[in-house]
């Protein structure tokens, strides 16, 4: 008889993506996944075109700060509550699995009421104030650093590293050159990532050493939607999209390095794929502070080249990517090293064995 699992995490790709990762290992396992995220994220983009059942609940951000919409937001949480509390009386899984974002938390709190188990998973170095609301109703939180279960009720929280897509492993470097029409062999490839949502200042960095970075490398630029350069639509050696997906397994293979924002998610499948790869996390005054945690961790550990936001520059990124390609076999090697691996099976096991208590 097979088992139910609902999914739910949404807000950015990051609170997703790891999610569809573990749908095969679930499967394998007896698990038929559903899943809840926002009207309007881009998870439902994401998890519909994977055939999974999707379900769209009603959200509102929990902000530590002045807005408006502090007002109007907690009557969409409620409003969420009860429409995922429907949800999943309708649909009686025998476990819900959380990857977190504002979504998360009416759904984590109607499984409790209904007594169906929940496992949580946390992406960055510090839980997020989501995450945090939810400890109380979750058997077990999984977190992808070491460093992380120093903040994390004792007990229940269990060190998984992060999930990653098997099929990013099975990319094709001459795939990569096909669809991106570069030439071959000529000049390595960067391949610069800005995240789902694009990264404004990275973008405006890279565009303006192009001319510079085109003299020995090919560039392959996912610059996020809405951010396309059509000034630089037909430039030899440099493409430019706002989002792939399921192209990225390629783009990976024929990346010679890596230029990405810090979000765990992002900064695990390089470490996946073995990528030496320069990481410019968000500043903090735009975040609360995770990415650069989440890069000091992998600079110390010697799997990234750590370049502030503040400190960005055309010398500072030069520096950093002339850095990067002449000491890219120690990042290899010690990628190679790495103990954060197999995450989606010690995971899928967990859910496996706490749905069965």
């Amino acid at each position: 008889m097979s088992k139910k699992i609902l999914l739910t995490g949404g807000g950015t790709a990051g609170h997703c993506v790891p999610n569809l990762a573990l749908v095969p290992a679930l499967e394998e396992r007896g698990f038929k996944p559903v899943y809840i995220g926002s009207y309007t994220g881009i998870e439902k983009k994401l998890v519909t075109a994977e055939k999974i059942p999707y379900y769209a609940i009603s959200t509102g951000k929990l902000r530590r700060y002045f807005d408006l919409k502090n007002f109007t937001d907690p009557f969409r949480v409620i409003n969420g509550f009860f429409q995922a509390f429907g949800i999943l009386k309708k649909e009686r899984p025998d476990i819900v699995f959380s990857k977190g974002g504002f979504v998360s938390v009416p759904v984590v709190k109607a499984a409790k009421l209904l007594k169906i188990p929940v496992i949580i998973h946390e992406s960055d170095m510090t839980p997020g104030l989501a995450n945090k609301l939810s400890y109380s109703s979750a058997s077990k939180i999984c977190c992808s650093f070491r460093e992380t279960l120093q903040y994390l009720p004792q007990g229940k929280a269990v060190f998984t590293g992060s999930p990653i897509r098997a099929s990013l492993l099975q990319g094709d470097r001459g795939k990569g050159y096909a669809f991106t029409g570069l030439a071959r062999g000529e000049k390595p490839t960067i391949l610069v990532v800005g995240g789902s949502l694009g990264a404004q200042h990275v973008n405006e960095a890279v565009r303006h050493l192009l001319p510079k970075l085109l003299e020995s490398y090919n560039v392959v630029h996912l610059c996020g939607k809405g951010k396309l350069d059509e000034s630089l639509k037909d430039t030899p050696g440099y493409v430019q999209y706002e989002y792939i997906s399921g192209e990225m397994p390629d783009l990976f293979a024929m990346a010679d390095l890596v230029i990405s924002r810090a979000g765990a998610n992002a900064i695990f499948e390089l470490l996946a794929l073995k990528k030496p790869n320069i990481l410019i996390p968000l500043p903090v005054g735009s975040s609360r502070g995770d990415q650069l945690l989440n890069s000091r961790s992998f600079e110390k550990a010697g799997y990234s080249y750590l370049l502030k936001d503040e400190d960005l520059s055309d010398e500072s990124l030069m520096k950093a990517i002339t850095h990067v390609r002449e000491n890219s076999i120690d990042y290899i090697d010690a990628m190679n090293n790495a103990k954060e691996s197999g995450a989606v099976e010690t995971i899928a096991d967990l859910i496996a064995e706490t749905s069965h208590r």
